[in-house]
């Protein structure tokens, strides 16, 4: 995933890919395949070089932490949703959601499903409340909506896209009692806490279009 240069201040530190490796305390090669599955965003100079943003690690490392910190259903869930989402996008090469989108255009908007998923792993790891990360997911559903109109989106396809990541989210709920040998019925709770984050997310799609309508 391509860093978006302009996303960061001026004089936003930025690091090496070994210095960015000692932060998070892994290998380079593993921050390498990190950057390449667009797990973390990456800068590359004109040289080819990697670069990485401290906001960028700061950000990646706090959610890692978080994961580390969810209860085990909530951490199984974010696990298959990561593979179930990245397996689901390379069937939909062609979709006219995603055929519209050049490479830098799909990379931001990898960023904004990274965003909406550590928004979901907070969410979900609660068991009542956590109001101020519905207004996060809204937002999020804003810009998502503002950039695909502006792109000439219908709101049809638009919608397409948001169900896209909502079913790819759901399914790796449903699937939890298969993959993790749990008893019939004990992710029902996650997919209560789910519903309410994926709908402030496709009202908010719908409200970009008709406040520009209007």
């Amino acid at each position: 995933m391509a860093a978006d240069h302009a996303a960061h201040p001026p004089d936003h530190p930025w690091l090496t890919i070994s210095e960015a490796a000692d932060y998070l305390g892994v290998h380079p090669t593993t921050l390498r395949r990190w950057a390449d599955s667009g797990e973390i965003p990456v800068l590359l100079t004109p040289g080819g070089h990697r670069r990485f943003a401290l906001e960028d690690l700061q950000r990646f490392a706090e959610d890692r932490r978080r994961l580390r910190a969810l209860a085990g259903l909530e951490r199984l869930w974010a696990d298959q949703a990561l593979t179930v989402t990245r397996r689901e996008i390379t069937r939909q090469e062609t979709a006219p959601w995603l055929a519209i989108f050049d490479d830098t255009t799909r990379q931001e908007k990898r960023q904004l499903g990274q965003r909406l998923l550590g928004v979901m792993l907070q969410y979900v790891s609660r068991s009542e409340g956590g109001e101020a990360l519905l207004v996060e997911a809204r937002q999020i559903g804003r810009v998502y909506g503002d950039q695909v109109r502006k792109r000439g989106l219908p709101l049809r396809l638009a919608l397409q896209a948001a169900m896209f990541f909502r079913d790819a989210v759901v399914e790796a709920a449903v699937m939890l009692p298969e993959s993790a040998h749990l008893q019939p019925g004990a992710n029902a709770s996650l997919l209560r806490r789910l519903t309410p984050v994926l709908n402030e997310v496709q009202l908010a799609i719908v409200e970009a279009y008709e406040e520009a309508e209007g």
